[in-house]
């Protein structure tokens, strides 16, 4: 979606990630749509988008993303932009309210406030204007000092850089955690954040060298978690000897085969016990052979069982 007096970057790094997703073979269709009658936009920095679509000639599905970038926070105290997109924001309303995924970007989140989908819900928005959204939509469950929130089919980041994180995360949980680094390595962004905080994502984390044997053994781990993995497996795949590999590993990432390994099934555990899988087939996608298994390596490395994971978000 292209508002006027658009946010360029809020529109160009999601969709440069997306398109990198497209490129590696993901399903992805992208489209630049008007909220208006105006099919040529101005952006912030001067910048035109033309030859848009106008929004209505769209029928969406809960397999849709619209995503509304930032744009001049001026407007947003406009009278007559917010009569003129009234039609936008019932249309806005009712797409969500069907079941698509809704995506605000920055002062984006301003434009699902006035479409009236925002009440008791999570959200946040650019740094700045924090303190407008507390203050001036009490009904809004605004959330300071985190990246983006992902609730059900409400997305929401803070700024540009935390709207391509957003799209990294969106990309993941559509296309699976190996898409999304080969995507944050091919753009340079080998430290994707997390929603919640300024962590590092544990598929981006220990990835940020050139050492591309070492690449080749982390993404045949990614490739493989749900099989038993041995050393031996991923030294021939990369065609290495077992002791230069191991030797390599530790000295290229920090840690060792193992702990990495470790370390990427627990998030993939967790990830697939947020989203109510059961617990006896999130340990064998992980690669072991019982729950209990499981359950030891979540105690272990996170202090929780599975049974608690909803106290991680």
């Amino acid at each position: 979606m292209v508002p006027s007096n658009v946010n360029l970057q809020d529109v160009s790094g999601p969709a440069h990630i997306f398109n990198e997703a497209r490129e590696l073979g993901a399903n992805i269709e992208m489209h630049f749509v008007s909220m208006s009658d105006k099919f040529e936009i101005k952006s912030n920095s001067g910048l035109f988008f033309t030859r848009l679509k106008h929004f209505e000639v769209f029928e969406l599905s809960k397999n849709d993303f619209v995503i509304i970038p930032g744009l001049k926070f001026e407007l947003l105290n406009n009278t007559d932009f917010l009569n003129q997109s009234k039609p936008f924001f019932d249309w806005l309303h009712f797409q969500y309210s069907s079941g698509v995924n809704v995506c605000s970007i920055s002062e984006g989140m301003f434009l699902l406030v006035e479409a009236g989908i925002l009440n008791s819900k999570e959200c946040n928005s650019h740094w700045n204007y924090i303190s407008q959204l507390y203050y001036g939509f009490p009904n809004v469950n605004s959330e300071e000092n985190r990246l983006y929130v992902a609730k059900d089919n409400l997305f929401a980041s803070v700024g540009v850089s935390a709207g391509v994180d957003l799209s990294l995360y969106i990309i993941e949980n559509l296309f699976g955690p190996k898409i999304s680094s080969d995507i944050a390595q091919k753009a340079v962004l080998y430290f994707k954040r997390n929603k919640s905080d300024l962590k590092i994502s544990i598929f981006l984390h220990h990835r940020n060298h050139t050492d591309t044997r070492i690449h080749d053994a982390q993404d045949y781990m990614l490739e493989h978690l749900s099989s038993p993995i041995t050393n031996s497996d991923i030294a021939e795949h990369v065609n290495m000897s077992m002791r230069n590999l191991t030797r390599l590993f530790k000295k290229t990432t920090g840690v060792t085969i193992g702990t990495y390994l470790e370390k990427i099934r627990v998030d993939r555990a967790l990830n697939l016990l947020s989203n109510n899988n059961k617990v006896e087939s999130v340990a064998k996608l992980c690669g072991y052979k019982n729950s209990n298994q499981l359950r030891i390596l979540l105690k272990r490395h996170k202090r929780i069982l599975p049974k608690n994971i909803s106290l991680l978000d």
